[in-house]
């Protein structure tokens, strides 16, 4: 695919908004791994928040139990309920040519050792050369005057893991924090994913996810950034008002001297 054009790269969010923005999503994301059952947040035992930017470039917050980690990704940790988190582990596991580790933290329910993981991309399309994301393929390119996100996941590590406490009842979930309107988005297994504003979320059962039952992620999105957007329409409205005030200064001048004549 070629590269994306001036143009284009200027529609992205700024780096000090997407800073802002990152934060508050891992703010977000870590608060929805601590909730409690029935509360605001729905739990997920493995979950990736997709953050996009129209460039190309993302931040990926993986919230996953330790046992999840391991079944799903290969990863090789201690699954154990006592056992403490070994960060420097999941950020040596999450840190590959095509991705950075930008912070890991931990936390526990259900009596299981969860991680928080966030990492940022420099090209999403490039990401399954990241192990720890190779169970999917990703495509990312401009059609007209549309964007094209389509992620397809395939096989789980499958890896045993033991009795971790599992139910049977747990969910897997995939979200996509899309940077313009959508237009078009695939629906999962029926079911409308479509949240709010600009975020997707697709689900699957932890046990389908083991088992690698196909997932596919696609949305098309309007090429200019919603942020863009905002900001031409304030800056317009400044204008306008800045216009205004001229006007009204310029009338007021005028009328003074008038009055002297």
């Amino acid at each position: 695919m070629g590269t994306f054009g001036r143009s284009e790269i200027f529609c992205t969010i700024s780096p000090a908004m997407m800073r802002i923005g990152r934060a508050v999503a891992l703010l977000a994301a870590v608060l929805a791994a601590g909730c409690a059952g029935g509360g605001v947040f729905r739990q997920y035992e493995y979950q990736e928040d997709i953050y996009l930017a129209l460039d190309g470039t993302a931040t990926i917050y993986v919230n996953s139990s330790v046992a999840a980690l391991d079944a799903l990704r290969g990863a090789s940790l201690d699954v154990s309920p006592t056992a403490r988190l070994d960060r420097d582990a999941v950020r040596a596991f999450y840190t590959t040519p095509v991705t950075h580790v930008r912070q890991v933290t931990q936390s526990r329910r259900n009596g299981r050792r969860f991680a928080h993981v966030r990492v940022d991309v420099d090209d999403v399309r490039r990401l399954a050369a990241a192990p720890p994301f190779r169970w999917s393929r990703y495509e990312f390119r401009r059609e007209g005057d549309e964007y094209i996100y389509r992620q397809t996941l395939g096989a789980a590590a499958g890896k045993d893991v033991g009795g971790v406490g599992w139910t049977g009842k747990e969910l897997v979930a995939f979200r996509l924090h899309l940077p313009s309107k959508i237009t078009y988005h695939v629906n999962n297994n029926g079911v409308d994913n479509y949240l709010r504003g600009n975020i997707l979320l697709w689900e699957q059962p932890l046990s389908e996810r083991l088992t690698g039952a196909p997932l596919l992620l696609e949305a098309r999105m309007q090429s200019q950034s919603i942020l863009y957007r905002t900001i031409l329409l304030f800056g317009g409205t400044f204008l306008a008002v800045a216009a205004t005030f001229v006007l009204v200064i310029a009338l007021i001048l005028r009328s003074g001297k008038k009055r002297k004549g």
